[in-house]
């Protein structure tokens, strides 16, 4: 799914966060790598404003990540440096518009989110992967995936997943073995 791999750009290691888009050139190898989803051509150059528009949208996707788990809590990356829910959700329909006919992410208060289109125009480039990225996060959000959308639990992941099986409860194998080791060294500290 587009919109987890491009959330994930924000990856835990073990010496702290780890951005795979920390500037134009991660931009730019994170576009040819995933160009055909985003609808440019393999020799795709990033520019600093779309570097820039894209973090900007990548947190906004975030939180209404971090919003659709709850009341389970948002990924450890996201305790304190998410923006707003409305001025993300505002965010995610503004990038979907440049789409030619773009989904419109609509959440009622009390309510389930529920996806719309509405006629959108060409646009340039960037734009373009911006509306992408956008679609791809109102369809999890507003399909149904989002009721088995995760943040992991495991100690310093950062990660969304949806859940593809009842017993699933990490992103990864990885993510499950450090959880099991970090109970078992908890539960056997004091020994």
């Amino acid at each position: 799914m587009l919109v987890l791999e491009f959330v994930s750009t924000v990856r835990a290691t073990r010496s702290g966060l780890l951005d795979t888009l920390p500037d134009v050139e991660g931009m730019t190898e994170w576009g040819r790598a995933h160009a055909a989803e985003l609808g440019i051509t393999a020799g795709f150059t990033a520019t600093e404003d779309l570097w820039r528009e894209v973090v900007e949208l990548r947190q906004a996707v975030r939180a209404l990540l971090a919003r659709a788990v709850a009341p389970g809590p948002a990924s450890s990356a996201d305790a304190d440096r998410l923006p707003g829910f409305t001025e993300s959700l505002d965010l995610v329909n503004a990038a979907a518009l440049a789409a030619p006919l773009a989904p419109r992410l609509d959440w009622p208060a009390g309510g389930a989110p529920v996806a719309t289109s509405v006629p959108a125009g060409e646009r340039a480039e960037s734009p373009r992967i911006r509306a992408a990225l956008a679609t791809s996060a109102i369809e999890l959000l507003a399909g149904p995936a989002r009721e088995q959308l995760r943040a992991c639990p495991a100690p310093r992941c950062v990660l969304y997943f949806v859940k593809e099986h009842s017993r699933q409860e990490w992103c990864s194998i990885g993510c499950g073995n450090r959880a099991r080791a970090a109970r078992h060294y908890h539960q056997h500290k004091g020994r």
